[in-house]
């Protein structure tokens, strides 16, 4: 779409301070982000709000309060939107007696393609399941079934292209497939939008990230910079060694380290600067002549990374 000349293009979806709830819970709150087009990943753990999120984007779920407008217009409740817009729900929607061929043209002939048959063998092809198409969806595979569902998503050759946990169940190849054919879509004009709770699948394809927790905004942007919030933070590690004592004092000597405790035979070790301990116990075990039997990192599941986010 063209624009005037020193006007900034116009955002494909915008979302503006949208909360959502179903009785007294909260799964949305006052989440407010804006998407042009390429591909961006909606990060956050099982729970957060991000299928909510997909859904009132997708026009099938309206906001408590707030707004969604999808390429200029309001989601919900407008029917020619889908004209524009795919979502590809991470719940398994297929039919186990159809095809995949038979799921994918029934997409086409929905949207009244004028060519159904050649929509549908096209989208088979962008997902390489044409060697499967006469194979009852019964007997797919988990990532099979998540490839014939992009298909048929992929059918009517959206703008906006809406994916929730899209790679679940497929095997390495299938996701590296499936990421480079995302990655083209998004080097043609369309915008992707697709959520995850996996840190590396959003690294290894968008650029910009959305960190969804507990139904709010945690951060957002280049997803390098918030990789570096995740990375430059407090973190506690548990080491076990042959000399506890004479390596905790050797540790409490490390720029790196702003804390030590040694409590039932392990030393507690608290850094702000992860890569600069990771080299610095080594080295003071060699130091003092201790064996080192265990590093052991006790805040690095996802959701402590998220809480840190949310909280900071």
């Amino acid at each position: 779409m063209s624009t005037a000349e020193g006007t900034a293009p116009q955002a494909a979806v915008e979302v503006v301070d949208v909360s959502r709830w179903y009785g007294n819970v909260v799964a949305v709150n006052g989440i407010s982000f804006a998407l042009e087009p390429g591909v961006t990943g909606l990060l956050g753990p099982n729970g957060a709000g991000k299928t909510t999120l997909l859904n009132m984007i997708a026009g099938f779920l309206k906001p408590s309060v707030g707004d969604v407008q999808v390429l200029g217009e309001s989601s919900f409740g407008n029917p020619d939107i889908y004209r524009r817009v795919a979502l590809v729900p991470e719940r398994e929607a297929v039919y186990d007696f159809q095809t995949g061929h038979q799921f994918v043209l029934m997409s086409a002939r929905m949207h009244g393609l004028p060519d159904a048959g050649d929509a549908a063998l096209r989208a088979l092809h962008m997902v390489e399941m044409v060697g499967d198409a006469d194979r009852a969806t019964g007997g797919y595979s988990k990532g099979m079934k998540q490839r014939i569902k992009i298909a048929a998503a992929l059918v009517h050759d959206p703008e906006v292209l809406l994916l929730d946990e899209p790679f679940n169940g497929m095997d390495p190849r299938q996701r590296l497939q499936m990421m480079e054919l995302l990655g083209r879509m998004a080097d043609q004009g369309r915008t992707i939008l697709f959520s995850s709770h996996i840190l590396e699948e959003v690294e290894r394809l968008g650029e910009n990230v959305l960190v969804v927790v507990a139904g709010r905004l945690a951060a957002s942007g280049d997803f390098r910079a918030i990789r570096k919030l995740m990375t430059d933070r407090p973190h506690t590690i548990t080491i076990r060694s042959s000399d506890n004592r004479g390596l905790a004092r050797t540790l409490m000597a490390e720029e790196s380290v702003f804390g030590v405790e040694l409590t039932d035979g392990k030393i507690v070790v608290r850094t702000n600067e992860l890569g600069a301990f990771t080299s610095a116990a080594p080295r003071a075990a060699q130091e003092v002549g201790a064996s080192l039997f265990e590093v052991r990192p006790e805040d690095e599941s996802l959701e402590s990374v998220f809480d840190y986010l949310v909280t900071r």
